[in-house]
Formats: C-alpha cells, sequence, structure tokens
C-alpha cells in the first residue's frame, strides 16, 4: 500500500508541484494551503508523513508540528523560505526530522521523503520476518529497545520521534566512546556531513529535555567539547 504524505503550504505553486513528483512515485497525497484543514486532516487521516511549511496565512507550520508531535511520531520535513539558523534549529528542536529551504530542487523532496519513511519503517515495523534476537540496553534506568522502538526512563515510557530514537540508540550502541557530530549525522541521516550543521545539536538538545537532563550536568548524554557526544 503506498505510503500518504501530507502537504502544506500556502504557494499553491510549489503545493502542486510537491504533489505531481510524490504521486508520480506512487504515494498518495492530502494537499492543503492552509494550516486549519491540514490539522483536521491529522486528526482524521492516517499519515505516514507530513511536509509542512513554516510560514502559513493562519497557522505556522510550528505549531502544527507541535500538534501533531502530541500524538503521533511519522516523519516531519519542515519547509522554510527563511535561512537563519534558528527557525531551523526551531523546527528540529519541536518534532521535525528534516528541512528543506526554498528554493529546492523537486527530487530533492522526493529523496528526502523516501530516506525518512526508509528510516521510520525500519525502526518500526512489527512483522515477524523483521523480528531479531531482543537487543536492548539498560543504563542507570534508560531502557531503550531496538526491536519494540519504545525508550522508557525510571518505568515512564519516552515520546521519541523515530529521528530521536536513532541518535540515542546510536550514541548508546557505543557506549563509553565518544562519537562525533559529522559521524553521528553520516549514520542516522545517510547523508555527507557539512562544517556548522547544528541538525545534530538540536535533535541532542530536544533528547535532553526528554530525559530531563540539567544543562550542566546530564546524566546520559555528556557532551566532549571540541570532540562529541557519548553515553557512559
Amino acid at each position: 500500500m503506498s505510503e500518504s504524505i501530507l502537504i502544506v503550504d500556502d504557494e499553491k505553486e510549489i503545493a502542486d508541484l510537491i504533489e505531481v513528483y510524490l504521486k508520480n512515485d506512487g504515494y498518495r497525497v492530502y494537499k492543503f494551503y492552509n494550516g486549519a484543514d491540514a490539522l483536521n486532516c491529522v486528526m482524521s487521516t492516517k499519515l505516514d508523513m507530513a511536509i509542512l511549511d513554516v510560514m502559513l496565512p493562519d497557522i505556522d507550520g510550528f505549531h502544527i508540528c507541535q500538534k501533531i508531535r502530541e500524538k503521533y511520531f511519522f516523519p516531519i520535513i519542515m519547509v522554510t523560505a527563511k535561512v537563519e539558523d534558528m527557525d531551523k534549529i526551531m523546527g528540529l528542536t519541536i518534532g521535525a526530522d528534516d528541512y528543506i529551504t526554498k528554493p529546492f530542487n523537486p527530487l530533492e523532496v522526493v529523496a528526502r521523503v523516501k530516506t525518512q519513511l526508509r528510516r521510520y519503517v525500519r525502526y518500526n515495523h512489527t512483522d515477524e520476518q523483521f523480528k531479531v534476537a531482543v537487543n536492548e540496553y539498560d543504563i542507570k534506568g534508560l531502557i531503550i529497545n531496538k526491536d519494540t522502538h519504545k525508550c522508557s526512563l525510571f518505568g515512564k515510557e519516552l515520546a521519541l520521534t523515530p529521528m530521536e530514537f536513532s541518535i540515542l540508540w546510536y550514541l548508546c550502541e557505543h557506549r563509553g566512546n565518544v562519537v562525533s557530530s559529522e559521524e553521528l549525522f553520516e549514520a542516522v541521516w545517510g547523508e555527507k556531513y557539512f562544517d556548522n550543521n547544528n541538525t545534530v545539536m538540536a535533535h541532542i538538545g530536544r533528547l535532553r529535555e526528554k530525559l530531563h537532563e540539567p544543562a550542566k550536568n546530564p546524566k546520559f548524554i555528556k557532551t566532549v567539547w571540541g570532540v562529541g557526544y557519548k553515553v557512559e
């Protein structure tokens, strides 16, 4: 069955263009030009991904992203006409998995959609043929299980996005070793890392919030300044 993708952009030409390319690849598309109609769709339709424009005439994309993350964990790609790092960091911090800056090549959008959906399916598939032996880490009350794609802290389940889960799993998998931002980005995102890329930092910040980590002395994800991150 083809995946269902939500597109929200008040620039009709852009929304229509993305729709054409995604439909040509076999995806089912739900397209809206305003935030209110998009939110109604989120609440009434089973979706596998959302592509959200930041600037909308009624409700901005950040708000829609936050509302989605209150209940759903499917991938979210933010689309922004701005190039400021803070806008990108904001989207990633509130739960987005990726961002694209306008103007963009529609083929890049399709490629990123495929990457996010592959990762989401890999970490959430429940068919028996994908089952393997239990693969779990228990670190100081933090339990993360790759098979069930669940993570809990002192018995309380954490609502991690697929990207956040992937980052935490990779750090736990390399427990005791320092993982550079470059290695983490290329392992989790599957793309080449470029200098001044704040994507990893934003996701680590969001993970620490969910782990209730103190800023000065985090218990789980520690920063090794100038080198990277590690879980001890």
